[in-house]
Parts: structure tokens; sequence; C-alpha cells
């Protein structure tokens, strides 16, 4: 489900007198490479009286030129931007066969394109070539080379928020242990070149909103919604194109990254970039992030008001299909998946699967402790889909509304965990049972077999290439 959120960002400066101003850059769009969809964007620039045109640099990034051909006593840029976020999987992209494993090296014709991106690292020294020179170089998955240094440095460099201006050196990052995202950024892409991967420094916005719920298996983020500007690097890497690595969190960069400046330095990615006479001035910084539209979900569900609009509104729509005695039909049910091994086939694709059949028998007993202790349970056959050899299996609660229970003791239940191996003999002597308790003569209870005039039918509609030794039975799914 996607999240619509309202970025609101305002910087300000103040001059203690009139001074004139050169002409400033801005970089505050999201540059047409972002993969979150922005609905709305606005820039606005004051004092008023200025002239503004957009333009692209050599990266592609989108520029706002602001001239001011008067003196100003006050500067302010204010962006509101609307952004839908979708939740988008960052690894899900293939590779180029040369790429797959690392160390890969790009063609001539592609590292031709990259040179600006594969410019030697500035300002290394002893910590940097230490570092490089411990990065483990042996052949392994691509992804998984970038995933183990993005979170190395995520753990080796602490983050900090820094209002000095300017980006530290590499070696200064290192030396320090510390660095603003900026920082870790740099080191990034000083890293990445070091190893003939083309690199670039991102600056952005980075929009992180709290969970519906704490998570199971990792931190739960932030305790309130919250954005803010970020930077982060990029690796080009064929087939993929460029992967957004967030140092600062160890993380791949995702919906909730939004960049605005993709270029070879930290300068000529800066949010602001201008000069003015040598003047006492004061510097405002506003930023917010508001949701203003999301859909009900699993995590957040519809409130009990808006459960009373929706059924009010269901019953006059009832009412009117009636009144045109119109007729309708709806099937389906609630799909649950795994937490564990969620993108097993077991849980997108397959019928069955090698956990499901307990896991669903273990919530069915859940369920049944919660809202009908007293219900009684069914495990038997349910669809039966065209082109599957079986029918699926179906797990049923039954249970009386007026509370009087159906079926008082669990430890009669069939338990899927149970390591007993019973037999048909077994079956037989229950099924012998069971009809003795229903007052039903034991002689209804009869064995059924495989019909063999029905496999023989189906031998002999075999292609003349196929011969019937070759019919796979010992496939349990041929059989």
């Amino acid at each position: 489900m996607a999240i619509t959120a309202a970025i609101h960002h305002v910087t300000r400066y103040k001059y203690a007198r009139p001074v004139s101003l050169s002409p400033h850059l801005i970089r505050l769009r999201p540059a047409p490479h972002c993969r979150t969809p922005v609905v709305s964007y606005s820039l606005k620039v004051r004092p008023e009286g200025h002239f503004l045109n957009w333009q692209q640099d050599p990266h592609g990034n989108y520029i706002a030129r602001a001239v001011f051909p008067e003196k100003v006593s006050e500067f302010s840029v204010e962006v509101d931007l609307v952004a839908r976020l979708e939740v988008y999987n960052p690894f899900d992209f293939f590779l180029e066969e040369s790429a797959e494993h690392w160390p890969f090296a790009y063609d001539d014709q592609t590292r031709g394109e990259l040179m600006a991106y594969l410019k030697p690292p500035v300002e290394t020294g002893p910590l940097f070539d230490e570092f490089v020179r411990g990065i483990d170089q042996t052949k392994r998955q691509t992804i998984d080379f970038f995933v183990d240094l993005n979170q190395r440095l995520e753990k080796e460099v602490k983050y900090l928020v820094r209002m000095e201006p300017g980006v530290q050196t590499p070696e200064e990052t290192l030396a320090l242990r510390s660095g603003s995202c900026r920082d870790s950024a740099w080191l990034m892409v000083n890293i990445l070149r070091s190893l003939g991967i083309a690199a670039r420094f991102v600056s952005g916005y980075l929009i992180q909103l709290t969970s519906d719920v704490p998570s199971l298996d990792g931190p739960s983020g932030p305790e309130k919604d919250f954005t803010d500007l970020h930077a982060w690097a990029e690796a080009f890497v064929p087939g993929a194109g460029w992967i957004g690595l967030d140092a600062t969190s160890g993380l791949l960069a995702a919906e909730g990254h939004l960049p605005v400046a993709c270029t070879p330095t930290p300068p000529t990615a800066a949010p602001i970039a201008g000069a003015l006479e040598p003047v006492e001035s004061t510097f405002e910084f506003e930023m917010e992030v508001t949701r203003v539209a999301e859909a009900p979900r699993v995590t957040k569900p519809y409130s009990d008001e808006a459960w009373d609009r929706l059924n009010a509104l269901g019953l006059a729509v009832d009412e009117r299909l009636d009144m045109n005695d119109v007729r309708l039909t709806m099937g389906g049910e609630p799909t649950f998946v795994s937490i564990d091994n969620r993108d097993a086939a077991e849980w997108n694709t397959a019928a069955v699967g090698k956990h499901k059949r307990r896991l669903c028998s273990a919530l069915l007993m859940r369920l049944r402790e919660k809202w009908a202790p007293g219900g009684y349970l069914h495990f038997g056959q349910g669809k039966w889909y065209p082109g599957e050899s079986l029918p699926r299996w179906s797990f049923t609660c039954y249970w009386r509304k007026d509370g009087v229970p159906i079926w008082r003791d669990p430890r009669w239940m069939a338990d899927l965990d149970s390591d007993e191996n019973f037999t048909t003999a077994d079956a037989e002597a229950f099924l012998k049972y069971l009809a003795g308790r229903l007052e039903v003569s034991p002689q209804h209870v009869m064995p059924a077999f495989e019909d063999i005039a029905y496999a023989l039918w189906k031998e002999q509609q075999l292609p003349d290439n196929v011969e019937p030794e070759d019919n796979r039975l010992k496939d349990p799914e041929e059989r």
C-alpha cells in the first residue's frame, strides 16, 4: 500500500544590511531518475523581483538558477512536494553476466562513458589504504559484496550531526571513525573508485515514516515521521544501472530516498550554492513531513467509525440492488504468508510445500483458541483447480454461535506434528469403530483400490514413442 506524504522545506537567510547576491544555483528538485513518484512540486524563492530559470547540469540533475538584480536583506527558498511512497524492492534488478560476480570490470565503451565517476580517490592516506587492502577480493556474488561493504561502513563509522560546512576527506572520516551522512557517502564513493567501480555522490531528501507495529526481526525505525536532507552514494553495475548505497544506515536506497543531485563530487551536489558580500547573517531552517493520504492495511485497518460509514453505504447499495433485482456473486479468501522464508515457492506459487501444512495447522489451532474454544476442526479436501492432479487440502473450524461447545477435549484433535506412523490397518480399525458408534454396520466399511482397468486404458493412450515401462509411476505427482 502506498502512503502519500508531503514535504515542506524552508531555508532562510537574513542579512544585517542589504547585500548583493551572485546568481544562486538551487538543487532541490527530485532528479529525473528518482524512483519514488513525485505527484506535485513547487519552488518559491524570495524576495520577489528575481529572475528564475530551470536548467539541467551535465549529469541530468535539475537546477533552478536565480538572479537578483537588486540588493536584498533576506533570501529564502521554500520547497513543497508530494510523493507517493510505494514500497519497492531495492534488489529488484538483473546483472549482466559479466558483472554477476565480484570482482568485475567494465567494457571499454562503458568505462569511457563513466570516466567522470572513476576518478582516483582524493586526499587518501595510510588509514584509507589499509581499509581498501582489507576488503575481501575473493570471487562472490556482486550484490553480496555491496551489502557487506555498506554494512561494514555503517558499523565502523559512527553517524553524527555535524554543522560545520564542507565534507571530511576519507582519511579524516576513518581517523575520527565518525561523520555526517555526507562524510560517509564521500568515503563510500572513494572506496568504490579505488576498486575500479564507478561511483557518484548523491544529495536528496530522506523520508522515514514510523512503523504501524513494532518490527519482529529488527529495529522498528523512527518513533515519529521524519524527513531531512540526506546524502548517500550510488555505484554503477552493468545490468542494474545505478544502485543506491546508504552507508549511514547500512541499507540500499529505497522508496524513502529521493535524490535531487547526483554528481562526481560533493560541491556540485550542494542544495544551494552562490556568493554574496561579506555581511553578518542568520540562518533558519524548517523541515516537516505530513501524511496526506494512506490506504487502510493489515497493520493499520479502518477505525470503527470508518467501518460504520462503510457498512451504512453497503446497506444502501444493497437496497438499490435488491430494488432493481441485481444479483451478485463474489469469491476469494484472505491469504497468509509465513514470516520465515516468505519468498519460498510454497508461499507464492506452489500449491503445497514443506512447511505450509504444519504452519497452517498451528495457525488454525491459535484461531480456534481465540475465537471458537468449543469448536471442532476438520482436515479435508478443498478446491480442485484445473490442471492440478490433486485437490488442495482445506482446514476448517466449526462452532456454535450460542457458545455451546461442540468439541470439548482438544487432546483428541489431529496433530500434524506427530511422528506416529499410522497404517491402513489403523485406518480400518478406526472406521469400523466409528461406524459402530454411529450405529452403522461395520460391513459398510470397504477398502478402495486403484482402478487397474483405468490405468490400462490410460497406457493405451500413450504416444507410439512412449513405452509403458517408462510411465514415471515412481513420481508422486504422476501417481
